[in-house]
């Protein structure tokens, strides 16, 4: 094997090596037949690579032979965390929203075409909706996310925009980028960005962003609850609410997170 053919290799190994663990966090446990098939792998393929993550720690495999994540990946996740100061400077801010309104409150970062959840404070009531930190969604079809699309010069939206791919995941998720480009435009217009079953049915969202010392918007923080609770009147009080806390916040990351 010449070394150019053995760098492609190594680098393919690589990559279909992060997509078993990509699929394990989602499906949780795996048998090597579950993996070749959702990876379109061979039987072979599949084993191997999971033989080889088992020996590095990052899976393990329970008495059903199923393989499933380790707890080093949790180490993983958060040193990756600690290098994101805004959490703990956003912690208090969080409490504060939850006390005051009493559903779960979450804080964002654009992670290429994906918002990826730092931190949260989920609900305490019965009926709730709770997405785990460090879960990852679209960002067209969140608040989160399209407060921060919404900030966005036309050429890294036109750049965004020629990479996503709109598909439907709640009842009311935007399909057209002509319509989700006036969305980012009007979210834009009244600080605010709302997601009305967009990611998921019965869910209602409602985000702002926060920006750093080059006036870029770099995170976000949301109000999520059920549908049902999350009426119009709320929603204005939540947002304005939200706009006071995310104008304090990028104050703060100018002057200390820089």
């Amino acid at each position: 094997m010449t070394k150019k053919k053995e760098k492609y290799y190594n680098i393919a190994s690589l990559e279909k090596g992060m997509k078993v663990l990509e699929l394990l966090a989602q499906k949780s446990a795996l048998t090597v037949s579950d993996t070749a098939r959702y990876l379109g792998l061979n039987r072979a393929s599949s084993h191997r690579f999971l033989a080889h993550l088992k020996d590095l720690g990052y899976v393990e495999k329970d008495d059903s032979n199923r393989y499933q994540l380790t707890l080093k990946m949790l180490t993983l996740g958060n040193k990756a965390a600690q290098r994101f100061k805004i959490r703990g400077v956003a912690s208090r801010y969080m409490q504060g929203l939850f006390d005051t309104f009493r559903e779960s409150v979450n804080l964002g970062y654009l992670n290429g075409l994906e918002i990826l959840h730092l931190d949260k404070i989920n609900s305490v009531e019965i009926l709730r909706i709770d997405t785990p930190m460090g879960d990852s969604a679209p960002a067209y079809c969140t608040a989160l996310g399209k407060a921060i699309l919404s900030q966005m010069s036309d050429e890294e939206l036109n750049n965004y925009f020629s990479h996503v791919q709109l598909k439907p995941y709640g009842p009311n998720t935007i399909l057209t980028k002509k319509q989700l480009r006036q969305d980012l435009k009007d979210t834009r217009t009244r600080g605010y960005a709302l997601d009305n079953e967009e990611l998921s049915p019965g869910l209602t969202c409602v985000g702002a962003p926060i920006f750093d010392h080059t006036t870029r918007a770099r995170y976000a923080i949301s109000i999520s609850g059920p549908t049902s609770r999350m009426t119009m009147d709320r929603i204005d009080e939540m947002q304005e609410e939200l706009r006071r806390i995310c104008a304090k916040l990028s104050s703060i990351m100018g002057l200390e997170l820089n």
